[in-house]
């Protein structure tokens, strides 16, 4: 099995902060991917099927339905509650009557290969690693906790 190479912290900074320049509906909606995949670990599938209501903005956490249907709940950093509400704030113009969290520009549900892509986009201005892909990011976020100190149990 190849080994796969983490984003740097450096490299998700400068994809973060690309995406901070604008504030479409788009861009903001690239963003909130970029830093839930980023600062919660989760996977495409679970991204993909968050709906409205699974953001709890007063206590700050995320109710994610992930495999075996299995529900946890994770908590979010100030800087994504931020993304979140600009983010609602210019889907409300997209659609109103959607539950899905997120959606393309015509008000659809996001799909795998929109989401990779959105990924592979952004971190192919700022990385020259091969794969480029959401799970590298979740990658990511394993790896970092692991080197600031996390247990190895709780991060699997």
């Amino acid at each position: 099995k190849k080994v796969q190479v983490p984003f740097t912290s450096i490299e998700i900074n400068e994809v973060l902060s690309h995406l901070e320049a604008e504030s479409t509906f788009v861009s903001l909606r690239d963003k909130l991917i970029v830093e839930l995949f980023y600062s919660t670990g989760m996977r495409r599938a679970e991204l993909i099927n968050l709906e409205v209501n699974s953001v709890q903005i007063e206590a700050r956490s995320l109710k994610v339905l992930g495999k075996r249907n299995k529900e946890r709940i994770i908590p979010l950093l100030p800087s994504v509650i931020e993304t979140i509400n600009a983010y609602l704030i210019k889907r409300e113009k997209v659609v109103i009557d959607e539950e899905l969290l997120f959606l393309t520009e015509k008000g659809n549900k996001i799909y795998e290969t929109l989401v990779y892509r959105v990924i592979n986009s952004y971190f192919s201005k700022v990385s020259t690693k091969v794969k480029k892909s959401p799970h590298i990011l979740r990658h990511s976020f394993a790896t970092h906790l692991l080197n600031q100190g996390a247990d190895l149990n709780s991060v699997k």
